[in-house]
């Protein structure tokens, strides 16, 4: 049944994806998960159903599926995610400090973490389908020294800070607590963790600080495909004990994801979408 609606939704004539398909990650579109096998497609889309088999059953799981936007919804946000004449997404700007940011209108969000937590991985992965836009990644960590400035058209900025932890600039916080503090067209701050290693000190501090600042940001947890189920659910369900006890400003749901697989890259998209106002939800989901 999957699988039938989401090829209903990616009819011929509805094509999502204009460019060449050897010039993109295999799985960068919806259109490519119709060819998978009805399970694989739902892990991709919503990678917390994967893992619902390995829970106990006195587990809520209501935290986990807050957000669940429709294939329709995610159809609709990986428009935003393909350039276009009209719709011109490219690299703007790097910047050092706020003086050197751009004063730019439409809504912001930032992506922040650990060196090596994937940052630009992830970033690069939710432009698989504009390659031609240039996301620099590196095996090194504490690669990104500049906050990176990606247009989306006029609809929305992405914006890759640096990393802190392991070989993170030394005006690091200099660089990036003013950016979080002032920037009026921020609407959401992403803080990644790596899941297969699970929250560190360094994010805990990250945390505090994105508490203290008292704006809406979402948890992202990277790498989900480097561990074991095991591995992966006791590293989220600390997590979540975390979120639950000691937030106020983060959004209750962690967003699973695997730049090199793919899960979850395309129910990021769609929250992206939402939490900027680029579309509007056809399914009532919390954010």
């Amino acid at each position: 049944m999957f699988g039938l609606r989401l090829s209903l939704w990616l009819q011929p004539g509805t094509q999502v994806c204009p460019v060449s398909w050897h010039s993109v990650h295999k799985l960068a579109s919806l259109q490519k998960a119709t060819v998978l096998p009805p399970k694989k497609a739902q892990s991709l889309l919503y990678p917390f159903s994967a893992l619902e088999a390995y829970l106990d059953r006195s587990v809520d799981r209501t935290q986990f599926q807050l957000f669940h936007p429709s294939l329709e919804d995610m159809v609709e946000a990986e428009k935003l995610f393909n350039s276009s004449p009209s719709h011109k997404i490219d690299y703007y700007i790097s910047a050092e400090r706020m003086d050197h940011v751009p004063a730019l209108k439409p809504p912001e969000v930032c992506f922040i973490g650990r060196s090596n937590v994937g940052k630009s991985s992830l970033i690069k992965g939710l432009f698989s389908l504009t390659p031609q836009i240039e996301v620099r990644v590196s095996k090194t960590p504490g690669h990104t020294k500049k906050m990176n400035f990606f247009r989306v058209g006029k609809a929305f900025t992405i914006v890759d800070m640096p990393g802190y932890g392991h070989r993170a600039p030394k005006d690091f916080v200099d660089m990036v607590e003013p950016y979080l503090l002032t920037r009026k067209n921020l609407v959401r701050t992403f803080l990644l963790v790596d899941g297969s290693v699970g929250f560190q000190k360094a994010d805990m501090i990250a945390l505090e600080m994105c508490e203290e600042i008292r704006r809406p940001y979402v948890l992202v947890v990277t790498k989900i495909d480097k561990c074991g189920y095991g591995t992966l659910l006791t590293n989220l369900l600390d997590l979540q004990e975390v979120v639950k006890t000691r937030t106020t400003s983060c959004f209750p749901q962690p967003l699973l994801v695997s730049s090199l697989h793919f899960e979850g890259i395309y129910l990021l998209r769609c929250f992206i979408a939402h939490v900027t106002g680029s579309i509007r939800l056809t399914d009532t989901a919390q954010s």
